[in-house]
């Protein structure tokens, strides 16, 4: 995708370069002939034939400057309409991987709060188990609460993030 996008620049700026070239003295071809447009002069192998040429030449000349400089305009449209559908494109792109993103966070927040929900159970199961069986001792009993009330925080913690 960077290689298309060093494609596209190397494009436009040929294309504007060649249409500055064009705008400061247009080449026009007419019957098998070479001419040269700056402004008003007409010119033929650097030569001003201007004067030389009959009414209708000229404006056989300038028509087809007209011509080639309208196709030059119509390329440029289609540039700039290349370049506006490239541009939302991508937008299109980044706001779906936006969207995936999300989604992904999402996911990932309900497996933690899923994964922290077991685990605090299963401790209050294991608590009240050896409890009942009398293995606790008054320290074990208040390891056994604390790590209980740590995953009770962690689990609410991730409850907000869902």
């Amino acid at each position: 995708m960077n290689f298309k996008k060093k494609i596209m620049r190397l494009l436009v700026v040929t294309l504007f370069f060649c249409l500055g070239l064009m705008i400061q003295a247009q080449e026009v071809t007419l019957n098998g002939v070479i001419y040269t447009v700056k402004g008003e002069a007409v010119l033929k192998d650097g030569v001003d034939v201007t004067n030389t040429l009959s009414l209708e030449e000229r404006l056989e000349v300038k028509k087809a400057l007209n011509k080639k400089v309208e196709a030059i305009e119509a390329a440029n449209e289609k540039e700039k309409a290349l370049k506006k559908a490239e541009k939302k494109q991508k937008a299109a792109e980044k706001k779906q991987k936006k969207a995936e993103k999300a989604l992904k966070q999402k996911e990932k927040a309900h497996s933690n709060y899923e994964k922290l929900t077991g685990k605090y159970e299963s401790a209050q199961q294991k608590y009240e188990k050896l409890k009942k069986k009398g293995k606790l001792s008054p320290q074990d009993e208040q390891k056994w609460l604390s790590k209980i009330e740590k995953l009770k925080e962690q689990t609410a913690k991730a409850k907000r993030k869902l």
